[in-house]
């Protein structure tokens, strides 16, 4: 499913980490700078949620009528979907086009997997008329490869631990990075953060002079028996519940609301049918997204449900536990098993923690070819830390195999643990 020019770029670029902005400044450049050609940008970096406020704005621009670019990482079942061009995803003509300009721009200099993509998606939407480009930061943010742009908006969503063997283990350090994003006099919203990261954003946007937009200070949300109030001293908007499930889809949702009132400040027609018809249209799969058909659906018993969730850090197994405890809530609750794999950069017994007390069992999975991941037995031991009942099982088939032959039905399963493992289940599942 990967065209030629993109297995060479894989092959010649392996996807190794090197955080550094000085190779994609040298092949952008070299492309004639196509960052500096962009329709006006708004810039998103954050550790939780940064995707969801992607496919937020998304959504509620081109409810408004305009044309988006987007670039997202990782994509979960083809490499197109991170590329976005006026609305579309990037046709694989187009992305042989670009990529193979920048490998022959970039003379066969280092230069790293993400990079060269990055440059890419820049190239892809210079030559493709938007009126608003939303690019996602992949990695922190001071020394990301996107972080060679002039945006109009930054925005930055709740921060945590996560590529602390990049970013350091200290949330100073991770916070630090994340608003590396920030611009001399260029306006920033901010999501839900720790006081810690609210600090060390605050304190680097003084130096930048760049006006923040803050949940919990300069805008509030509070959820409503249908939906969320977005209030700040210019605006109140009483709004439905986004199609995204999860409590923390109302914070996600609201600093979308945000960003769309910086953007109407800067000029653009976006009105409140069009937020409404966003939250209600938004979306973005692996994001506690219940599975209703395919061959993985059609195997389990009646009555149970598959679930699958590309978190992967321990706010996001925060959020489950959440999730968990109003499922426990339901008339008839179904017992509630868990397919795992992470990589092994990840801390997978604080994922895993607080969903522990709330999951009968769990089934431990290998990883898609081509990535450092805990073996399912590996895996398990991290489980068997915090408590949790786990079993070994080859392939996703087998895990839930398993589940229906040893534990009474119906039941929920929710795969979890990788966005890398959800695109390998969404493409398993057709």
């Amino acid at each position: 499913m990967i065209d030629p020019i993109l297995e060479r770029v894989m092959r010649l670029h392996p996807r190794s980490i090197d955080l550094g902005l000085e190779r994609i400044e040298r092949l952008l450049a070299a492309l004639g700078s196509p960052e500096r050609k962009l329709p006006p940008i708004v810039h998103v970096a954050g550790t939780n949620g940064k995707g969801s406020l992607v496919a937020y704005l998304r959504a509620m621009v081109e409810a408004a009528g305009y044309r988006v670019h987007v670039y997202t990482s990782p994509h979960l079942v083809r490499f197109n979907e991170r590329i976005r061009v006026a609305g579309r995803l990037i046709s694989d003509e187009e992305l042989d086009e670009t990529l193979g300009d920048c490998e022959r721009a970039n003379e066969e200099k280092p230069i790293t997997f993400f990079e060269i993509t990055t440059a890419a998606a820049y190239l892809a939407f210079s030559r493709v008329p938007a009126d608003l480009a939303v690019i996602e930061v992949g990695m922190g943010g001071r020394y990301d490869a996107t972080n060679v742009i002039e945006p109009a908006l930054s925005a930055i969503t709740p921060i945590g631990y996560d590529h602390t063997g990049f970013l350091g283990d200290k949330l100073e350090g991770i916070a630090g990075e994340k608003a590396g994003i920030l611009k001399h006099a260029v306006p920033a919203v901010i999501g839900r953060q720790r006081e810690t990261s609210a600090k060390v954003i605050a304190a680097e946007a003084a130096k930048l002079a760049a006006p923040l937009f803050r949940l919990g200070t300069e805008w509030q949300m509070m959820p409503t028996g249908s939906g969320f109030r977005y209030q700040s001293d210019q605006l109140q908007l009483d709004l439905p519940a986004p199609a995204l499930l999860g409590a923390h889809q109302l914070d996600n949702a609201a600093t979308a609301v945000a960003c769309i009132e910086r953007l109407r400040v800067a000029g653009f027609g976006i009105d409140d049918a069009a937020i409404a018809k966003g939250l209600a249209t938004v979306d973005w799969p692996a994001r506690l997204q219940r599975l209703t058909r395919g061959p993985l659906v059609e195997a389990l018993p009646a009555g149970s449900e598959l679930w699958l969730d590309g978190g992967h850090n321990e706010d996001c197994g925060l959020v489950l536990a959440r999730m968990a405890i109003d499922w426990a809530k339901e008339p008839a609750p179904l017992p509630l098993y868990l397919v795992f794999g992470m990589l092994t950069t990840k801390d997978a017994a604080g994922f895993l923690r607080p969903l522990a007390r709330h999951a009968q069992g769990a089934r431990a999975v290998p990883f898609p070819a081509g990535h450092s991941a805990y073996t399912p037995e590996e895996a398990c031991a991290k489980a068997a830390e915090v408590g949790l009942d786990c079993a070994p099982a080859p392939d996703i088939g087998s895990a839930l195999e398993d589940l229906l032959v040893t534990q009474p039905a119906p039941m929920r399963i929710l795969i979890c643990g990788s966005l890398y493992l959800a695109g390998a289940v969404l493409e398993r599942n057709g």
